[in-house]
């Protein structure tokens, strides 16, 4: 995680053909398409944003049921499952 007076920036690097490069573009498409589940994330974000956390991985952890609960519906339409 990169650190600047202004904003923090958790920057994740992927090796090609990891399966999470697939899970993420599925999860990035499913809130282009989806405003619902979009706001959803965002409100979740803003709320977990409120708290203090020692550690980013504690931020990551408390927002992981979302977002793995959007990725299911996600992974459940017949438009994103078929690509």
């Amino acid at each position: 995680m990169f650190k600047g007076p202004d904003t923090n920036i958790n920057l994740h690097v992927l090796s090609k053909g990891d399966q999470e490069i697939k899970r993420t573009l599925t999860f990035r498409d499913w809130l282009r398409e989806n405003p619902d589940d979009r706001d959803f994330y965002l409100r979740t974000k803003r709320e977990l944003a409120q708290k203090d956390w020692d550690y980013v991985q504690n931020y990551a952890d408390a927002k992981s049921k979302v977002v793995e609960s959007i990725i299911a519906r996600a992974r459940s339409s017949s438009h994103i499952a078929q690509e």
